[in-house]
């Protein structure tokens, strides 16, 4: 199925199917941890699968933590949080989710992407973007354009010659569009091509 969609992928965008033919796809791994994700997002505004920087990562090594579940939280909160300096905004979304997590038991793997949007969204301070790489890396869902991410956004800038005058987030997600249904190999062929390739030239 999933070399059908690459096939599929080729054949609808042009531009894709160049970068399909040049790279390959990075193998996906996910924590299935929805929580622990999220806080990745909410802590490094960057979900840890496409962290640089490993601010995220360093954080749970000061602590001892391989992964965060709402009962080991206390110990980042103690031992961790307290030497990064986060703002009072992102703070208050912390506690909101851990609250959340707390107070729902959710079978994610079993929910459709607009239920997890549906219920993720419920909590304030987590925004569309976040919602996506959860369904994107954690869920691994096979149809999800995240249209605000920034990286994504830049690259297909530069690539589908997007006239930045115009509605971009329109001409991103008609693009997307004929990706359709599996835009996240696409997003992630994208990202792998921006890692992989930043001074080639398509």
């Amino acid at each position: 199925m999933h070399h059908r969609n690459i096939k599929y992928l080729t054949e609808q965008d042009e531009v894709l199917n160049k970068i399909i033919q040049t790279i390959p796809l990075p193998p996906q791994e996910s924590t299935n941890n929805v929580f622990h994700d999220l806080l990745s997002c909410i802590i490094e505004q960057q979900i840890h699968y496409r962290s640089t920087k490993k601010t995220f990562q360093k954080l749970l090594a000061q602590t001892g933590l391989d992964e965060l579940t709402t009962a080991n939280f206390p110990i980042l909160e103690e031992k961790g949080l307290k030497n990064i300096k986060l703002s009072m905004r992102k703070y208050e979304t912390i506690g909101r989710i851990v609250e959340f997590f707390e107070s729902h038991t959710l079978d994610w793997g079993a929910m459709k992407d607009e239920d997890v949007e549906q219920a993720l969204s419920k909590i304030k301070g987590v925004g569309n973007w976040s919602i996506k790489m959860i369904l994107l890396y954690t869920l691994q869902r096979p149809d999800v354009f995240p249209a605000d991410d920034y990286h994504l956004k830049q690259i297909m800038i530069k690539l589908y010659n997007i006239d930045t005058a115009a509605k971009v987030k329109a001409q991103l997600k008609a693009v997307a569009g004929n990706w359709s249904p599996c835009k996240s190999i696409g997003v992630r062929y994208l990202l792998a091509w921006k890692e992989h390739q930043k001074n080639a030239v398509i």
